[in-house]
C-alpha cells in the first residue's frame, strides 16, 4: 500500500505525519475518552474512520498545495459499509461532522449518496464498535445524545493529537490538576477554620448540621439528588463537600464536579468562594464574562485555564445554564468538544428553579441521559425546589430523586425569619415614599428601566444606591461592598435593584420590597432580609406595580403566584413552593420549540444542526462593550491596542465588560460613543454614557459627562 500522510509541515527538515500513525493515535485516545461512557470500542472505531478520506491522491495533492478536498465523507461511507444502518449510521454522523459539525440526517444522506469527493484507497477494516448498552433500548433521544458524546470523544482526540504535532508547547501547558483528594483536604481545613471563627448562634448550628448531613449522604449510590436548603443555610460549601466526598467513594468512580449556575453574578461569587476553599489552581470558571481571577500565580496557569475551557478537564468546573445546556444540544465541534468530560461527574444545578420552562423537557431528558447512561450524579440545589419528578403530567421528569437533608419542612421552620405582608398596588411615587420612610431597605423590581426610574426618585436621599447588569462587574462589586459596610455600621442604605440581587448575593436588610413575580423570585428576595436572624423577624412587602403590564411568561408566573398567595397562609413554605411549580409547569409548554422530536427518531434520522440552532436559552444575542471605568482598565485598553495576541488581555478586561443587546450597541455607535479597537473590540469612548450610579445607558438620557476613573 502506498505511503499516505495526515499532516504536512512547511519546514523541510520535519517528517510529515503518516496517516496510519495519526489514525492509531486518535483511535487510542478516542477509545480512552469513550471508555468513561462504557463505549471504548465505539471511540476506537470512530478514531480509525475519521480521516480515511486522506488515503487518496486528491488529499495527498492537497498537502502539497492542491485544491480543498472533503476527507470526512469517505470515512462516513465506510462506517455504513462496514457496520450497516444502525451502528454505522451513528458513526457516520460522528465522522462526517468532525470538522464542520454534526449534520442533519438529510445532509448526511446527501453526502453519502453523492459521488465520492475523492477516490479513497482501501485501508484495513475499522474496528467493530459492538452494540449499545441495554439502557439505550427504545430511547432514540438517548441514542442521539450518545452520538453527540461519541462525537465529542472524536473531536477532542483529533484536536489534541493535532495540537501535540503542531503546537507541542501548548499541548504541554495542559498540565496536571490537583486531585479530588487534595481538594477535599483543602476544603476540610477551610471548613474547620470557618467553623472556629463562626459566632455561636442557632443559624450557625443549623448550617453545621446541614453540612454534616451532606457529608453523610455522600455515601449513597450515584443518581439524582435534591438539596433543599433555605437561603442563608450555607448550601454552597455544603454542596461542595457532598460532591467531593461523593466523588471520592471508590465504588462510585466519579472524576470531577461541575457547578451549573443561572447568573454570571452568582458564578463570580461562588467561584471566588471555591477558590478560597480548594485553591485557585483547582477551579475553572467558564462563562461569557469569564476572567482570570488574579489568584493564578503565573502566565502558564492562566494559559492552562484558557485551554481547559475548551475541554472541561479541570476537577471543578463552574459554568452557566446557557453554556451547559446549549452545549448538550450543540452540533459544532467547538461546543461539543468538552462534553465527554461530563461522563462520571457530579453535576450540581445551583438555583435549579431557574431551568428554562420552554426548554424544560429537553433539559430533563439530557439530565436523565447523564445519569442513566453516562454514570453521573445530578444534584438539584436550591431554597425553592422545583417539581421535577416524573409523573403522568411530566413524563420526562426525573426518577428516584433523593433529598439529602430529609426534613425539609423542619429545616424551613428553623430558618424562618421573615413575615410576608401585602402592600397592594403602588405607583412609583407611592413606592418611593414608602422606601424613603425606611433607613435601610431593599427594593427589587423586574426591569432595568423600572429600577432606573425608581432610583431617580430616591437619588437625593441619603444612602440611595442602584444595582443592575448595566454596571460592569467591578462597579457592581464596589457598590455591594459599600452597601454591606453601610448596613454593618447602621448608616442609611436604600438599594434599588433588578433581580440580579436575589441569588447568590450575601446581603442582609431589615426590610425588603418585592414586585409581585414568580414565587421562587419572591423567596429569593426574602433571603436578603434578616439573613443572619439578628432582628427576630424581618419584613418582606409584596406589591403590584401600577405601571406594569405583564405579558407571556411573566404573566403566567404571576398568576401561579397569586393562586398560591390565596391558598397558603405562609406563601414561603415548602408546600406553597410545590404548589407554585405544579401550577407553573402545568400552564406552560415545556418543549415549546419542538426540540425532542428532532432528536428522537426511531429510524435514527436525527436533526442535530437544526436542534442546535433552535436550542437557544437567550433569544437576543448580546454584544460586549469594554468600559474603562478605572485606571487599570484604561491601561489594559492601551495594551490591547498594541499587543499581537490579545487573548489574555481580554480575560483580564472582563471585570469592565457590559453586555448589550444589538440594538443598544447600535444606539451607542450612532451617538459616536464607542470606538473599535483592532477593528473588533468595542470600547466605550464617551463618559457621558456611563452614569456613576446607574452604569451604562446606551441612549445617554439624563447623563452628565464625567471621567471614567473613580
Amino acid at each position: 500500500m502506498p505511503e499516505y500522510f495526515a499532516h504536512s509541515f512547511d519546514d523541510p527538515a520535519r517528517e510529515w505525519e503518516r496517516l496510519v500513525d495519526h489514525l492509531h493515535q486518535v483511535s487510542a485516545k478516542a477509545a480512552d475518552f469513550a471508555g468513561h461512557l462504557g463505549a471504548e470500542e465505539w471511540g476506537r472505531a470512530a478514531g480509525w474512520l475519521h480521516d480515511l478520506g486522506k488515503a487518496s491522491d486528491a488529499f495527498q495533492a492537497r498537502l502539497r498545495g492542491g485544491p480543498l478536498c472533503d476527507h470526512s465523507t469517505a470515512g462516513a461511507a465506510e462506517a455504513i459499509r462496514a457496520h450497516g444502518g444502525g451502528a454505522g449510521r451513528l458513526l457516520a454522523y460522528t465522522v462526517a461532522g468532525h470538522h464542520g459539525g454534526l449534520p442533519d440526517s438529510h445532509e448526511l444522506d446527501a453526502r453519502l449518496d453523492a459521488p465520492p469527493p475523492c477516490d479513497s484507497v482501501a485501508m484495513p477494516d475499522p474496528p467493530s464498535p459492538g452494540g449499545l448498552p441495554e439502557s439505550y433500548r427504545n430511547d432514540p433521544f438517548a441514542i442521539s445524545a450518545f452520538t453527540r458524546m461519541l462525537f465529542s470523544c472524536l473531536v477532542d482526540a483529533d484536536r489534541l493529537e493535532t495540537e501535540r504535532l503542531y503546537a507541542p508547547e501548548t499541548w504541554c501547558t495542559r498540565a496536571a490538576w490537583p486531585t479530588l483528594a487534595e481538594m477535599r483536604s483543602r476544603l476540610d481545613r477551610f471548613l474547620e477554620h470557618k467553623q472556629r471563627e463562626a459566632l455561636p448562634s442557632g443559624i450557625n448550628r443549623r448550617r453545621a448540621e446541614i453540612l454534616r448531613r451532606c457529608r453523610a449522604a455522600a455515601a449513597w449510590s450515584p443518581g439524582f439528588f435534591s438539596l433543599t436548603v433555605p437561603t442563608g443555610g450555607g448550601k454552597t460549601l455544603s454542596s461542595l463537600a457532598f460532591a467531593l466526598d461523593h466523588a471520592l467513594k471508590l465504588e462510585h468512580g466519579l472524576r470531577r464536579i461541575v457547578y451549573v449556575i443561572p447568573y454570571t453574578s452568582i458564578i463570580e461569587q461562588n467561584a471566588a468562594e471555591f477558590r478560597r476553599a480548594v485553591g485557585a489552581d483547582a477551579v475553572l470558571e467558564h462563562h461569557s464574562n469569564v476572567r482570570v481571577s488574579g489568584d493564578e500565580p503565573d502566565e502558564d496557569a492562566k494559559d492552562r485555564l484558557r485551554l481547559a475551557a475548551e475541554t472541561w478537564d479541570a476537577p471543578l468546573v463552574v459554568t452557566t445554564n446557557v453554556q451547559f445546556f446549549e452545549s448538550l444540544f450543540a452540533s459544532s465541534p467547538g461546543r461539543c468538544r468538552k462534553l465527554h468530560n461530563l461522563a462520571r461527574s457530579v453535576v450540581v444545578l445551583d438555583e435549579a428553579q431557574m431551568l428554562p420552562v420552554p426548554f424544560l423537557d429537553p433539559c430533563l431528558k439530557a439530565l436523565r441521559h447523564l445519569v442513566e447512561q453516562c454514570g453521573c450524579t445530578v444534584v438539584s440545589c436550591t431554597a425553592t425546589q422545583p417539581a421535577l419528578g416524573r409523573s403522568d403530567w411530566m413524563p420526562h421528569g426525573l426518577d428516584g430523586v433523593r433529598e439529602i437533608v430529609e426534613d425539609v419542612d423542619g429545616l424551613y421552620r428553623a430558618f424562618s425569619r421573615v413575615k410576608v405582608r401585602h402592600a397592594g398596588t403602588l405607583s412609583e411615587e407611592e413606592l418611593a415614599g414608602r422606601l424613603a420612610a425606611a433607613d435601610q431597605v431593599l427594593a427589587v423590581v423586574d426591569t432595568r428601566e423600572a429600577a432606573r426610574r425608581l432610583f431617580e426618585r430616591l437619588r437625593p436621599l441619603p444612602g440611595a444606591v442602584h444595582l443592575s447588569a448595566r454596571m460592569c462587574p467591578r462597579h457592581r462589586s464596589r457598590v455591594l461592598e459599600k452597601v454591606k459596610a453601610d448596613l454593618r455600621h447602621g448608616r442609611p442604605c436604600r438599594l434599588v435593584s433588578t433581580q440580579l440581587i436575589e441569588a447568590g448575593v450575601d446581603i442582609d436588610f431589615p426590610e425588603v420590597w418585592r414586585a409581585l413575580a414568580g414565587l421562587d423570585s419572591l423567596i429569593q428576595a426574602a433571603g436578603r432580609c434578616n439573613r443572619e436572624n439578628k432582628l427576630g423577624c424581618g419584613t418582606v412587602w409584596l406589591f403590584e406595580p401600577a405601571q406594569r403590564r405583564r405579558v407571556g411568561e411573566w404573566q403566567r408566573r404571576a398568576e401561579a403566584t397569586r393562586a398560591v398567595l390565596d391558598a397558603f397562609p405562609d406563601p414561603l413554605s415548602p408546600e406553597a413552593v410545590r404548589e407554585f411549580f405544579l401550577r407553573h409547569y402545568g400552564a406552560n409548554r415545556r418543549d415549546a420549540h419542538g426540540i425532542l422530536p428532532l432528536l428522537s427518531s426511531p429510524r435514527l434520522d436525527f436533526q442535530f444542526r437544526e436542534a442546535a440552532e433552535i436550542f437557544r436559552l437567550i433569544d437576543d444575542e448580546m454584544e460586549p462593550v469594554i468600559v474603562p471605568w478605572e485606571h487599570e482598565a484604561e491601561g489594559l485598553v492601551r495594551d490591547l491596542e498594541r499587543v499581537d495576541a490579545p487573548g489574555a488581555l481580554l480575560l483580564r478586561l472582563q471585570p469592565w465588560v457590559v453586555q448589550l443587546h444589538a440594538r443598544e450597541m447600535r444606539a451607542l455607535a450612532a451617538a459616536g460613543a464607542v470606538r473599535m479597537v483592532r477593528g473588533r473590540f468595542a470600547v466605550l469612548s464617551d463618559p457621558a454614557h456611563y452614569d456613576p450610579a446607574l452604569g451604562l445607558i446606551p441612549d445617554g438620557v439624563g447623563m452628565e459627562s464625567q471621567d471614567f476613573v473613580v
